[in-house]
C-alpha cells in the first residue's frame, strides 16, 4: 500500500480526453513539473493495482491577488501576512495527467484499466522504485540493457534510464537533433553501451565528420573489460578506427547503378546504353571479379562489334560507328578521370573492406569518410549496406559457408550520421534504395541500423517512419518539428511540445526500446567527447601571439639590424633635442 505521506493532491474529476483527469495539489515541494509520473490505486486488498499516470499541463487554481505581486520592492509573502493570508495554502494547481496504465509483467507493457479516479480519490508522486520497474524494459548491468541516463524530472540517477538493445538494434533507431544538441555525445553513449560486457555488440558507425575518434579509448577502460567466467571467456572490447586512406571499396563491389551514379547525371542515353553493355560483358568474362581495365576493354569491344553490328550500339544509323568509338572513349576518359583518378582514391582492382575486418562481436569500426567527396561517401555507404544485408541473408539461408566472404554468422548493428545526406527526401540516391531494404526487411536477417540527423526535414520520410526506437534532442526549426510530429507516433503532443525547451544533453525517448516515451538526462561518457564547437577568439589571439613572436625571433636574427627605435628616441627625430633651461 501507498504510504499517506506520498500523497499529492485529490482528484477532481475527468479531463478533456478520455485518458485524462485532473487533481488539486498545492506542490509546495515543487515536485509536480509537466513530465513527473504520479499513480493512484484501484482495487480492495491484494488485488490494489497501481495506475501509473503522466502529467501532461498545469495551471493555477489560486494564487496571490494581483495587489500583492504589483509591487517588485515589497514581498507579497509579507503582504499576504498582513492582509491575513495564509502561506502554505495560498497557492493550488490544477494538474492535468494522462493515464498510462497499470504494468502487466505478463504482456509486458502498461494495460489501460479505463478507470479514472474518483472525485476524491487521493493521487501519490510515483516512488523511484516503481518508475525503474515500469518505464525501462531492463535493468541497470543486465544481458541487453543500454543505460543512457535518468529520468530528467528527478534528480541524477535516482530513476536510471535503461533501454532495451535488442529492441533498438533489430527494430532500428533514429537520433533527431538541432545542430549543437548533443546527438553524436549521445550516440557515441549508445555505442559505449553496446561494447559492454554484457552485450558485447558490433557496430560500425560511418563518421562523415571525424567526431567518433575518442571511442578507440575504451579497449583500454575498465567498464569494457570482463575477467573469465564460468560461462563467457575474458573479454575487452575492441576499437578500431579505419582513416579516410584505409578505406578501400574493390570494383567488382560496385554495381551498375553505382558507375551510372558515380559518373554524374549528365550520362547521355547512349553512354549509359554502352556502359551497361561492358559492364554486364566484364562480369560474365571474369565470374563478377572485374577490374577497371576489363571494364574499358569491353567498352573498346563493344565499339568494335557497333561497326559489324549497329544494333550493338543501341542503334542502326549509318555513322554508328563513328558514334560507337567516340561513345566509348568518353565513357573511358570518364572512368578513368572519377574512378582511376580520384583524390580518395577509395575504388581499388583489388583492395576491399572486407566484412571479416568491419564486423565482429565486441568491436566497434569507426569508418572516417571525411575527406571523401560526398558522392564517393554515397557510393561507399551502399556497397557496405549491400553488402552487410546480402551476407546475411546468404548466412541465415545457408548459402554461405564458413570462410567465404559472404559469411557473417552474427547480426550487425550500423550508425549513420548525417543520414539526410544518404537518404534525402528530395532526391533518391544510390543509398536510398539500401536503407529502404535494411529497414523493412533487415530485422529478419540480424541488420539493424540507427539513423542520426539534425534536419529531419531533409531526411526521407518513409525511412524516418520505419525507426521504431525514436530518441528526440532539441528541435527549434519548425519544418523539422513537423517532419518528426507525422513520421513519430509513439512521442505524445504534450512532449513533442517540449522539444524547443531542451537543453543540451536532454532527451526524449520513445518506442520499442522503452515502455512509454520518458525525458532523459543524457549519462556522461566513459571516453572523450571530440566534436566540441572550437573556441575561434582563443585560436585567433593564439595564433596571433606566436606570429608575432615568430617575427621577432626572425628580427633579431638578422645580422646588423637595429632594434625599433623607442618612444624617446622618435620624439628626438621629429621635434629635436631637447634644451636645457
Amino acid at each position: 500500500m501507498p504510504r499517506a505521506e506520498h500523497c499529492v493532491g485529490l482528484a477532481k474529476g475527468p479531463g478533456d480526453k478520455p485518458h485524462q483527469f485532473t487533481f488539486i495539489s498545492p506542490d509546495h515541494a515543487d515536485e509536480l513539473p509537466v513530465g513527473e509520473y504520479i499513480y493512484y490505486s484501484l482495487g480492495r486488498g491484494s488485488d490494489i493495482l497501481q495506475v501509473v499516470c503522466r502529467i501532461e499541463a498545469r495551471v493555477e487554481a489560486r494564487n496571490y491577488p494581483d495587489a500583492l505581486l504589483a509591487h517588485p520592492e515589497v514581498s507579497p509573502i509579507d503582504m499576504a501576512a498582513l492582509l491575513g493570508y495564509s502561506e502554505p495554502d495560498n497557492e493550488l494547481f490544477v494538474i492535468t495527467a494522462g493515464v498510462l496504465g497499470h504494468y502487466d509483467r505478463s504482456v509486458g507493457d502498461f494495460v489501460n484499466p479505463r478507470r479514472l479516479p474518483r472525485v476524491g480519490h487521493p493521487i501519490y508522486r510515483a516512488p523511484a522504485e516503481l518508475l525503474q520497474a515500469v518505464l525501462n524494459r531492463k535493468k541497470m548491468d543486465e544481458p541487453g540493457g543500454a543505460h543512457i541516463g535518468s529520468l530528467l524530472s528527478r534528480p541524477p540517477d535516482e530513476v536510471p534510464i535503461v533501454l532495451d538493445a535488442a529492441r533498438f538494434t533489430s527494430t532500428h533507431m533514429a537520433i533527431i537533433a538541432g545542430t549543437g544538441s548533443g546527438k553524436s555525445y549521445l550516440a557515441a553513449v549508445i555505442v559505449e553501451e553496446l561494447l559492454r560486457p554484457t552485450n558485447r555488440a558490433s557496430v560500425l558507425i560511418i563518421d562523415p565528420h571525424g567526431e567518433y575518434d575518442s571511442l578507440a579509448e575504451l579497449s583500454n577502460l575498465d567498464q569494457f573489460q570482463a575477467p573469465a567466467s564460468d560461462d563467457m571467456i575474458e573479454y575487452r572490447a575492441a576499437a578500431k578506427v579505419l582513416s579516410p586512406d584505409k578505406v578501400k571499396v574493390a570494383y567488382r563491389s560496385l554495381e551498375l547503378d553505382d558507375l551510372r551514379y558515380l559518373l554524374g547525371r549528365d550520362l547521355t542515353a547512349k553512354q549509359s546504353y554502352a556502359l551497361g553493355m561492358a559492364y554486364r560483358a566484364a562480369m560474365r568474362a571474369t565470374r563478377d571479379k572485374w577490374t577497371l581495365t576489363d571494364l574499358k576493354n569491353e567498352l573498346a569491344n563493344w565499339a568494335h562489334r557497333a561497326a559489324n553490328a549497329p544494333d550493338e550500339a543501341g542503334g542502326g544509323a549509318a555513322d554508328v560507328d563513328s558514334n560507337a568509338q567516340q561513345t566509348a572513349a568518353a565513357l573511358s576518359w570518364r572512368l578513368d578521370n572519377v574512378l582511376g583518378r580520384s583524390e580518395s582514391r577509395i575504388f581499388d582492382d583489388h583492395l576491399d573492406l572486407a566484412l571479416s575486418d568491419l564486423f565482429a562481436p565486441g568491436q566497434c569500426t569507426v569508418l572516417q569518410l571525411s575527406q571523401v567527396a560526398e558522392r564517393e561517401q554515397q557510393v561507399v555507404v551502399a556497397t557496405i549496406l549491400r553488402r552487410l544485408y546480402k551476407a546475411r541473408l546468404a548466412t541465415e539461408q545457408r548459402l554461405a559457408a564458413p570462410g567465404q566472404p559472404n559469411y557473417l554468422p552474427y547480426p550487425a548493428f550500423v550508425i549513420l550520421e548525417e543520414a539526410h545526406n544518404f537518404a534525402p527526401a528530395s532526391a533518391d540516391l544510390v543509398t536510398s534504395d539500401q536503407l529502404k531494404r535494411i529497414l523493412s526487411e533487415g530485422r529478419k536477417f540480424g541488420v539493424g541500423v540507427c539513423l542520426i540527423s539534425q534536419r529531419p526535414g531533409r531526411l526521407d520520410p518513409d525511412v524516418l517512419s520505419q525507426c521504431m526506437t525514436q530518441v528526440l534532442l532539441r528541435i527549434t526549426n519548425e519544418v523539422d518539428q513537423a517532419r518528426v510530429a507525422q513520421s513519430v507516433e509513439s512521442v505524445g503532443r504534450s512532449l513533442m511540445d517540449e522539444l524547443p525547451g531542451l537543453s543540451k544533453g536532454q532527451a526524449i525517448v520513445a518506442g520499442m526500446a522503452v515502455n512509454t516515451p520518458v525525458l532523459v538526462r543524457v549519462r556522461s561518457r566513459f571516453t572523450r567527447h571530440q566534436a566540441q564547437d572550437p573556441d575561434a577568439p582563443a585560436r585567433w589571439r593564439a595564433h596571433f601571439d606566436a606570429r608575432q613572436e615568430r617575427r621577432r625571433q626572425r628580427d633579431e636574427a638578422l645580422p646588423g639590424r637595429r632594434p625599433p627605435p623607442t618612444t624617446e628616441e622618435l620624439e628626438a627625430q621629429i621635434f629635436g633635442p631637447e634644451e636645457d633651461e
